[in-house]
């Protein structure tokens, strides 16, 4: 299905190919950016800061449209991950599973560090995946020029791995090989972590991209590379107390100087949040997946009616759901199609659209125009988006709707290993 100038998303269930690990999908980007660190009983609070989107570059350099017509959706929209059997080349390659990336509505970033000494790289902290990958200095592609590389050769502590992986994105195949190396997140340091060197970016998003990589805190079901994801080497080396981490995230944040929140890993902070945290269980094992009751707008008309399935994604910007729904959805609110791909709004009219409450756990998470209205410039004039987007994606449970930031930047937000959990609180402002 194709929309003009709009990230839409399918999901395919593929069979198994090389890998025996079941099919996943990758979704819309939403990432941090590490600024300072403060740790105290097994804590690690990790400030953020927000970036500009690619969208929002893009949008105001003028050459939004120009680049939608260059790059179908597709192309920087569809994943395909791959397996290499050994001695099998990357274009002998049959398909493992299919993920999506929305990396235009990327917005946040954070800073680790990789090898001994250590060497910095912003990534996009993901809930909705379970890899680290960075560039290698061996990069060959022109995405590489502007990002920083890992040099494995200045690392004492690097290990070799050898195993090739490939990412394959509608322009073109991301393809890398394993490697085990010391990571470092704020203070935190986790001895030999499986992570990927990237050798080949392809298209020319990642260009704009200001994250160098991606650092997965999903399940480890959800992992391409065998070997534990980050936070289970932080769980089985003992570096925090709980098994949990929690993001505070803002949507204050405009500039690259701007607050963006926080990341805390291993715990949670009474400060950011009022009254109590409301768990929902985990209900699929891959992604942070839970039962949402229903969606309603204005308090009367439903959608997920029956009960459906949602995804908890932090590498997603906006709110995305069945395509049938979202546009329905889009009605209520007033949102009409456009010319650039997005569906708008009339700023006069924001005070007047109607409140839209997602019911989860039996308890009402309600979002307001202002909150789920994106404002941007464009051409010297305020354009307001629409914070919904159509996602058909299928899964076991049904299909999925997936909260993003749109949502997380209102609510306090806990993801707790230990007891299978998701927990949302009322955030302080």
């Amino acid at each position: 299905m194709r929309r003009s100038g709009q990230c839409w998303w399918k999901f395919h269930r593929l069979q198994s190919g090389c890998c025996s690990r079941r099919s996943k999908m990758l979704k819309p980007v939403l990432g941090v950016l590490l600024f300072g660190v403060w740790t105290s009983s097994g804590l690690i609070r990790i400030p953020l800061r927000q970036m500009h989107s690619i969208r929002t570059q893009l949008r105001a350099s003028g050459i939004l449209e120009q680049f939608l017509v260059d790059h179908h959706p597709d192309t920087f929209s569809r994943r395909y991950v791959q397996c290499f059997p050994p001695g099998m080349s990357s274009m002998q390659l049959g398909r493992a599973r299919e993920k999506i990336y929305n990396f235009m509505d990327t917005q946040f970033y954070g800073e680790i560090s990789v090898g001994t000494p250590a060497q910095n790289f912003s990534v996009i902290f993901d809930t909705g995946s379970a890899d680290l990958w960075v560039p290698s200095s061996y990069c060959v592609s022109q995405a590489c020029a502007t990002h920083r590389h890992f040099k494995a050769f200045e690392s004492t502590s690097f290990e070799p791995d050898g195993r090739p992986f490939g990412i394959h994105y509608g322009s073109g195949q991301l393809l890398g090989v394993v490697a085990r190396d010391t990571l470092m997140i704020g203070n935190m340091t986790i001895e030999k972590q499986e992570f990927g060197e990237s050798v080949y970016e392809p298209g020319s998003t990642f260009v704009f991209a200001k994250f160098d990589g991606v650092l997965g805190l999903g399940y480890p079901t959800l992992s391409e590379v065998k070997g534990n994801p980050v936070f289970d080497n932080v769980m089985s080396q003992k570096k925090v107390d709980q098994a949990v981490f929690s993001f505070y995230l803002t949507r204050k944040g405009t500039n690259d100087a701007a607050p963006g929140g926080e990341l805390l890993i291993g715990g949670t902070d009474t400060s950011l949040y009022s009254g109590e945290i409301h768990w929902i269980p985990v209900t699929d094992q891959g992604y942070w997946q839970i039962k949402m009751d229903s969606v309603a707008v204005q308090g009367t008309i439903s959608l997920c009616h029956k009960g459906c399935q949602a995804i908890v994604d932090t590498g997603t910007s906006l709110i995305g759901g069945p395509l049938r729904e979202i546009l329905i959805l889009q009605q209520l609110i007033g949102a009409t199609p456009s010319s650039i791909g997005e569906f708008i709004l009339d700023c006069a009219r924001l005070s007047s659209l109607p409140h839209v409450t997602f019911v989860l756990g039996g308890k009402e998470y309600t979002i307001t125009p202002q909150q789920y209205v994106r404002k941007e410039m464009l051409g010297g004039r305020a354009l307001c988006l629409s914070g919904f987007q159509s996602v058909d994606i299928g899964s076991a449970h049904g299909p999925l709707w997936i909260l993003g930031d749109i949502f997380l930047t209102q609510f306090y937000s806990v993801f707790d290993r230990e007891h299978d959990r998701v927990g949302f609180a009322s955030m302080k402002h």
